[in-house]
């Protein structure tokens, strides 16, 4: 779990209290506060046990507890879990030491004075990328014999070290997945289950995910997986608090900033935030942005290019071709306008002019098939209708430019562009993209698929 701050010095415990009944409402089976995504390292002793005290109280039995207990400092690290203990927490999840990093037996009594000093079932955590190196396999399983070391949360998100530990103490302890990236092949090879930074913002998925595997529903849990794919690598890759909060936020719940020093060394791109808004609005967690923008196309096809200085005239006086198509439904339906000619006549001048001229809101680029190579024949896509902000641009400026370009470059491959045409000619594209298009993959295959048609029927109007 998050902890939601009011400032640098205070929690906001109501909406601490919100969020835990949010998550167990969407059916999770346990809460971990104060961990890493709780910003445990940024806040007091005494924030970090009354963030607990809080959580147990709401929770009221309803889900078991974890406490985030860890510290590099053995001494704290048994203060925290005793505290844990004491207020009803129902187990205490506890970090490798790190910063000063001991040798492995230093590791091994850390865990073991800790264990010893508390009844209380005790998780290790394992979080080299936070940590500075692995809890060892070998420490693992002596630290396994100890009667209520119960469990290890592995965010590494490493399979074969997973896997490693499974083979030697899955039979001893429960193996927990951390990397929300993972967590399908966790649960495959033998984890029980997940503590995950991304349940914040959608736990129903991962109570879903996790429901299918106990189905034996491989496949169903696969598209579930995939379903939350990049909201997880954006999660992981940009350090757990910091998005999630920005995710929470976007789903009308206020969890206040993240502490410093992630506020100024850790802020999200205007882009990325753009990508967690689109991620949730295709996991229907956010309604999709309203976007005023003109949308009306013209009509008929050879008036289309009159913006572009191209007439109805130019067209059926010149050895141009033009085609329209339009493919998929919905807000990632690909409509789009060819027009194909020499270049050394008016395709070409229009191509040059687009280019070297843009125009606010509809500027053009080049189809390429990979960084630094063009498509051929040579093709520029300019947005039919206005790019008005960035998540468009997005949109357009990444599946529709990849989608463009391979879609003329197997255009030549399948002949239905001549192949003697191809370093004579030059292609215009207008692509009318819906401005709240969100997935990507449904927008690619559209636009290729519309590319290739307008070619033929490009083609077959001239034949005819």
């Amino acid at each position: 779990m998050v902890t939601p701050f009011k400032n640098e010095t205070e929690i906001d415990e109501e909406a601490l209290r919100r969020l835990v009944n949010l998550v167990i409402d969407e059916g999770v089976t346990g809460v971990v506060p104060v961990g890493t995504t709780g910003e445990f390292v940024y806040m007091s002793e005494e924030e970090r046990k009354r963030a607990l005290e809080v959580v147990v109280d709401e929770v009221d039995s309803r889900v078991p507890v974890i406490a985030g207990t860890g510290s590099s400092s053995t001494m704290k690290a048994i203060e925290l879990s005793t505290h844990a203990k004491d207020v009803g927490a129902d187990a205490a999840l506890v970090v490798t030491p790190y910063y000063l990093l001991p040798a492995d037996k230093g590791v091994y009594q850390h865990f073991y004075e800790v264990a010893k000093a508390v009844d209380l079932p005790i998780v290790l955590y394992n979080i080299p990328q936070c940590t500075g190196g692995f809890l060892s396999r070998e420490v693992v399983e002596d630290l396994a014999q100890i009667h209520n070391i119960v469990g290890l949360k592995d965010s590494s998100g490493h399979l074969p070290y997973t896997l490693e530990l499974l083979n030697f103490v899955g039979d001893k302890i429960n193996i927990v997945c951390g990397h929300d990236e993972v967590v399908l092949p966790a649960l495959a090879a033998g984890a029980k289950g997940a503590i995950l930074a991304s349940a914040n913002v959608i736990p129903d998925i991962w109570v879903k995910l996790y429901k299918t595997v106990q189905k034996e529903d491989i496949e169903s849990a696969r598209r579930l997986q995939m379903s939350a794919q990049k909201l997880a690598r954006i999660f992981c890759r940009y350090g757990g608090a910091l998005p999630v909060k920005a995710a929470l936020k976007m789903t009308g719940i206020d969890a206040g900033k993240v502490r410093r020093p992630l506020v100024s060394g850790g802020v999200l791109t205007w882009e990325v935030r753009e990508e967690i808004q689109m991620e949730l609005e295709k996991l229907g967690k956010v309604k999709p942005k309203q976007i005023q923008v003109k949308t009306e196309l013209p009509s008929p096809l050879e008036d289309s290019f009159q913006d572009l200085g191209v007439t109805a005239k130019d067209i059926a006086q010149s050895n141009i071709l033009v085609g329209e198509a339009s493919v998929g439904e919905g807000r990632e339906r690909s409509h789009v306008f060819l027009l194909a000619g020499p270049k050394q006549g008016v395709v070409g001048y229009v191509w040059a002019r687009a280019l070297a001229n843009p125009e606010p809101g509809h500027e053009a680029l080049t189809a390429i098939l990979e960084p630094n190579l063009s498509a051929k024949p040579i093709t520029l896509i300019v947005p039919a209708i206005k790019i008005e902000s960035l998540r468009q641009a997005s949109i357009v400026y990444g599946p529709v430019q990849s989608a463009v370009g391979k879609a003329v470059s197997d255009a030549v491959e399948e002949n239905v562009i001549p192949k003697e045409i191809v370093e004579e000619y030059a292609v215009v594209v207008k692509a009318a993209i819906d401005p709240e298009a969100v997935n990507r993959q449904a927008l690619y295959k559209n636009t290729y698929d519309a590319v290739k048609l307008a070619l033929k029927n490009a083609i077959r109007m001239r034949s005819d």
